[in-house]
């Protein structure tokens, strides 16, 4: 991709900028006086579209109000509309303007792993493909995979296990014994002419081609049946009523043999749903809702154009994308697409993609009332601890904070974050306390509070609406006197565990209310901060056992003797773990690089009780 930077410019000089803008295609940034993006956009041509952002008024509030904090533009030309396109996602992607629709970013989906063996096993695999053999997917979410993996493990006894498991096991396992693997690791348990027959058909049935696959099997059905040999030609009969079931349950008003993804969409009191169905081979393989930020006076045209845009990013694109909406960027977006495979946006002309466009419609309104009600919902509850805890305001961003050890070792500390009564992982964090007196919950609470907010306050940025306090007037005195030191104003609330730690029993105290807030079981202002406290300990339960079984880890590998930390390392990043490292034989430890057959069998005899 060919580039060229314009240099930024002044918005008093505007005029004079707009008038020597190029008329090629690229994209566009628009600056606020803090130096913030505030938008990015792409253009066929910059001058004119860049220029329609001062030549004329604006019904939109949301572009007026943007034009009106621009006071710096920068430019980036692009040889092609298509470069401009990727180009604006990325840019997007990595600054988030404050005006662009921002759809949650997936950054791995699901997908079927076979691995390139000689008896190849199948698997669930989500993140970089590092791995040699064959990836089928994306899917659409987790459940899908296993879903999909279950049936051909019943269907097709593919095995399922890890290779170390399947190099150093002598006889079937459970698997085999339940009818779900036929024992390849096993000689003479299945043929290799078997085995392969089953990863064909299973490779078929995930390209689509279950049809074939039915006629495939039906075939040894009946020569089975006139050989007089029943239990086999049984065993046919049972894989093909699976595998017509399996058809009853996906083949959804099938479009044909074609990759579709039908995109609907669904607006309603400021939200938007995206749905999209998605088709392969005329199996409809699964579904999946969007919810975009920042959408407000955004035509449905618009939205589903960034929607494209930002999806098949990550997404392989399937032949036809089925919309009914007629877009601007149409071509663009055609020929952005068409750098992985052909691929057609098309609107709905036969009954038949219409029928498909009606169904993803009716899925998208339903998931955005689902979406809307679960909201109102939370704010309900948000509105109540408001009232609960006499606030001038919702707390619509809350932090709690909570501590984990193990008879005082390996102390941490979980800060969780919600948002409209809603959790958002993203701006969770961990803290590791070091250099108090083991088991001090009060300075371990203290330290963290001074770690979290000196840093927001010196970085100046937004302070919550309310802090949580996980425990009764010890911790929230603490909490009160490190925001005096400070200097710092949040509102405070510690919830303490109620008679016989019973949930429902708490009570909450503020620094104006020492005696304590008593609320009925049933309060809903009670279920959002119990909600809160409870996810806080669950964040730090999680890290504190992993930082104990990391220690745990290295402990019990730093007792053998002539193994270095290099070593350690190594053996862990190649077999994933200590229970893989323990169960590993001694062929199999020296194909890390470093170990010796000397150690290697240092290490074998350490875990099996020789040393």
């Amino acid at each position: 991709m060919t580039q060229k930077k314009i240099k930024k410019i002044i918005k008093v000089d505007i005029v004079a900028y707009l008038n020597n803008l190029t008329q090629r295609p690229g994209v566009y940034q628009m600056i606020d006086e803090q130096g913030v993006i505030l938008y990015v956009g792409k253009a066929k041509n910059l001058k004119s579209r860049v220029s329609s952002y001062f030549n004329k008024s604006h019904a939109e509030i949301k572009t007026k109000a943007m034009v009106a904090q621009i006071t710096q533009i920068e430019t980036i030309v692009t040889d092609s509309e298509a470069e401009a396109l990727i180009l604006e996602n990325t840019l997007i992607k990595r600054y988030k303007p404050r005006y662009n629709i921002l759809f949650r970013d997936d950054k791995s989906y699901p997908y079927i792993f076979l691995s390139d063996k000689k008896y190849p096993s199948m698997g669930y695999h989500r993140g970089a493909k590092r791995r040699i053999g064959k990836y089928y997917g994306p899917f659409p979410n987790a459940g899908a995979v296993y879903q999909t993996l279950d049936s051909l493990q019943k269907i097709f006894s593919i095995r399922q296990c890890s290779e170390i498991e399947f190099n150093n096991r002598s006889r079937p396992c459970l698997q085999h014994q339940i009818k779900r693997c036929s024992a390849p690791c096993v000689k003479g348990w299945v043929t290799d002419r078997q085995y392969a027959e089953d990863i064909a058909n299973a490779k078929n049935f995930l390209e689509g081609k279950s049809f074939e696959v039915i006629e495939q099997l039906g075939k040894k059905m009946e020569h089975f049946a006139e050989q007089l040999e029943f239990e086999q030609a049984k065993v046919y009969r049972d894989k093909i009523s699976a595998l017509r079931s399996i058809q009853s349950q996906h083949l959804i008003s099938q479009p044909g043999k074609q990759d579709i993804d039908v995109i609907a969409i669904a607006k309603q009191a400021h939200q938007v749903c995206i749905f999209v169905m998605i088709y392969r081979a005329g199996n409809l393989w699964g579904s999946q809702s969007s919810f975009p930020k920042k959408t407000i006076d955004s035509t449905s045209e618009e939205i589903i154009s960034a929607f494209i845009s930002q999806y098949y990013i990550n997404m392989p694109t399937p032949s036809m994308i089925l919309i009914a909406q007629n877009l601007n960027d149409n071509g663009e977006l055609e020929q952005w697409l068409q750098q992985q495979k052909r691929v057609q946006i098309k609107q709905s002309k036969s009954k038949k993609l219409t029928e498909l466009l009606k169904l993803a419609q009716t899925n998208a309104r339903s998931a955005l009332k689902q979406h809307l009600n679960q909201k109102a919902s939370q704010m309900d509850r948000v509105y109540a601890l408001q009232k609960v805890l006499d606030m001038s305001s919702p707390p619509l961003i809350m932090e709690c904070f909570d501590i984990s050890h193990t008879q005082g070792s390996q102390t941490v500390a979980s800060c969780v974050v919600f948002n409209d009564g809603v959790s958002n992982s993203q701006a969770y964090r961990k803290f590791n306390i070091a250099g108090i007196q083991a088991g001090d919950d009060y300075a371990a609470m203290a330290q963290v509070i001074t770690r979290r907010y000196s840093r927001l306050k010196k970085e100046q940025k937004t302070l919550p609406n309310l802090v949580v306090i996980d425990g009764g007037k010890g911790q929230l005195n603490q909490a009160i006197e490190v925001f005096k030191q400070l200097d710092i104003y949040v509102p405070l609330v510690s919830v303490a565990k109620g008679e016989g730690r019973k949930a429902g029993l708490e009570i909450l105290y503020t620094p104006t209310n020492s005696v304590g807030i008593d609320l009925e079981a049933d309060d809903i202002a009670l279920h959002l901060i119990n909600h809160i406290r409870d996810e806080a300990h669950r964040f730090a339960i999680t890290n504190h056992r992993a930082k104990r079984q990391k220690s745990q880890i290295y402990s019990r590998l730093e007792d053998i003797v002539g193994i270095g930390a290099k070593t350690r390392k190594k053996l862990l990043m190649h077999f994933g773990g200590i229970t893989d490292v323990q169960n590993a034989a001694v062929t199999e430890l020296t194909k890390v690089s470093g170990v010796s057959k000397k150690m290697a069998q240092t290490i074998y005899d350490f875990f099996h009780g020789e040393i």
